[in-house]
């Protein structure tokens, strides 16, 4: 038996996660969840930017994956490369974002 989805599906996927990663580096929304606290804001700010370096190389990773698979024109013409690749980026959405996450919880 082999299921079949349509490509939107992980595409839409991969955009809500980058757009989570974005927001919680670049918009603050990593420094409000785990810099809001007692401690002095720019020591948990420095090393939050450490893990969202670390983050980042993950986040890279995704992006160029799910760039690749609707540019390759091999990809497009193959559902299973296309989806290998596409699955492949959102794990690595995935990994950037539990980067971010336990990070976080370390910085905290």
């Amino acid at each position: 038996m082999q299921l079949r989805f349509s490509p939107i599906i992980p595409t839409i996927a991969s955009f809500l996660l980058a757009a989570l990663w974005g927001l919680s580096v670049f918009a603050g929304w990593g420094l409000e969840a785990f810099c809001a606290g007692g401690e002095a804001p720019a020591a948990c700010s420095q090393r939050l930017g450490a893990v969202s370096t670390v983050s980042g190389l993950f986040a890279a990773l995704a992006a160029c994956c799910t760039v690749a698979a609707w540019l390759l024109p091999w990809s497009r013409q193959d559902s299973r490369a296309f989806a290998q690749i596409m699955g492949a980026g959102v794990l690595a959405w995935i990994a950037a974002e539990g980067v971010l996450f336990l990070g976080g919880m370390l910085v905290r």
